[in-house]
C-alpha cells in the first residue's frame, strides 16, 4: 500500500514534534515536509522532491495566518487536501476554512489517534470534523426557533426600548398599567428572559 505523503505547518514545536514523533511511527504514512509557518511552506514545497497529499494546518501562525495563507497553498498544490487543526473553534473560522478550501476541520483537543483516524478518511476520499466542530455546523444550520411576538408585545418593547415608563406606554396605547405589566409578564416568558437589560440586548440584536 502507497503510503500518505503528510506534511504539517505547526508553530508550536511541542505539538509540531509530538505530531512527527507520532506520524513518524506510522506504516501508512511518510512525513516529506514540516514547516513553521505558510511562507516556509510555500519555499519548501518549491524545492521538494516529493508532492504532499495532505496538509495538517494551524490557524495561529506567525506572520501569514493559516485562513490567509490557504488560498496560497490551494493556488500552489490544487489537489492537496487541507485539513484544519486548531485550538479555534468559532462557527466563523470554521466556515472561512471550509469556503477557502479545508476538507476537513479538527480541534486540537482531540487524540493523535483521533488525527491519524481523520487523515486516513481524507486520503480515502472523505473528510472530517471534530465531534464540537460538527455539532456546531449543525446547529448553525438548525431550523431557528422563532420567538413570536403579538404586534401589541412589540409596541410595548419599542416603548421600552425608548426608555418609557410603564405609565407613559398605557398612555400611549389607550391601555391600563396593569395591562402593560401583563404583556410584559407574557413577553418575559416567550423570550424566556428575566430582566429590560436582557429585553433591550435582543431588542439590539434583532433576536426578537
Amino acid at each position: 500500500m502507497k503510503p500518505i505523503n503528510l506534511a504539517i505547518i505547526e508553530d508550536d514545536l511541542i505539538i509540531q514534534e509530538s505530531l512527527v514523533e507520532y506520524f513518524g511511527l506510522q506504516d501508512a504514512i511518510e512525513i516529506v515536509l514540516v514547516a513553521n509557518s505558510v511562507e516556509q511552506f510555500i519555499e519548501l514545497i518549491k524545492n521538494s522532491e516529493i508532492t504532499p497529499s495532505i496538509l495538517l494546518l494551524d490557524i495561529n501562525l506567525p506572520g501569514i495566518s493559516g485562513l490567509e495563507g490557504l488560498p496560497v497553498i490551494k493556488k500552489e498544490l490544487p489537489d492537496l487536501d487541507v485539513m484544519m487543526l486548531t485550538t479555534f473553534d468559532e462557527t466563523d473560522k470554521i466556515f472561512e476554512a471550509l469556503s477557502c478550501g479545508a476538507c476537513s476541520y479538527m480541534s486540537k483537543r482531540i487524540s493523535l489517534q483521533k488525527i491519524l483516524e481523520a487523515v486516513k478518511i481524507v486520503s480515502d476520499g472523505g473528510s472530517y470534523m471534530s465531534p464540537a466542530i460538527a455539532r456546531k455546523i449543525a446547529n448553525y444550520y438548525a431550523p431557528k426557533k422563532k420567538l413570536l411576538l403579538t404586534d401589541r408585545q412589540m409596541e410595548i418593547v419599542e416603548g421600552i426600548v425608548s426608555g418609557k415608563s410603564y405609565k407613559m406606554i398605557a398612555t400611549d396605547l389607550f391601555v391600563s398599567i396593569d395591562t402593560v405589566r401583563s404583556h410584559i409578564k407574557n413577553i418575559y416568558k416567550t423570550l424566556e428572559i428575566n430582566c429590560k437589560a436582557e429585553l433591550i440586548r435582543k431588542s439590539f440584536n434583532k433576536e426578537l
